[in-house]
């Protein structure tokens, strides 16, 4: 905040509405913010996602749901040493689904990186 600039004027700068939303209440308001977690299947990353999300919360501020990407579980794979990394991703996976998240998409490891719109929409199908 710039210097004389109290909270008590911050309003009176702002316009005569009387009505103003600061960046934490629009984080806060999940009719305007949908908060998505991206993690990876393995259990450091799932852990790092799960303490974000307990600040969140702490915060106000209730993430969505989880994006869990790059998963070998849900990719068409015949290696067994990807099986074996597959299989490994489950609890994690579960442990998301359990005790974390309401809302889940899993996303397969693939070949390119899935940008722009019509490579995310193709991921719904």
């Amino acid at each position: 905040m710039r210097p004389g600039l109290t909270t008590e004027r911050l309003p009176k700068k702002m316009g005569s509405k009387g009505h103003f939303t600061t960046p934490m209440m629009q984080l806060q308001d999940p009719d305007r913010t949908k908060v998505l977690l991206v993690t990876l299947p393995e259990t450091t990353p799932v852990l790092e996602a799960a303490n974000l999300q307990a600040d969140l919360e702490r915060a106000g501020i209730h993430p969505w749901g989880w994006i869990i990407n790059n998963s070998l579980s849900i990719a068409d794979t015949r290696s067994p040493l990807l099986c074996q990394r597959a299989h490994q991703e489950l609890p994690q996976i579960e442990a998301v689904k359990d005790q974390h998240a309401d809302r889940i998409a899993l996303v397969p490891v693939l070949a390119s990186e899935p940008a722009g719109i019509e490579k995310l929409r193709e991921l719904m199908s």
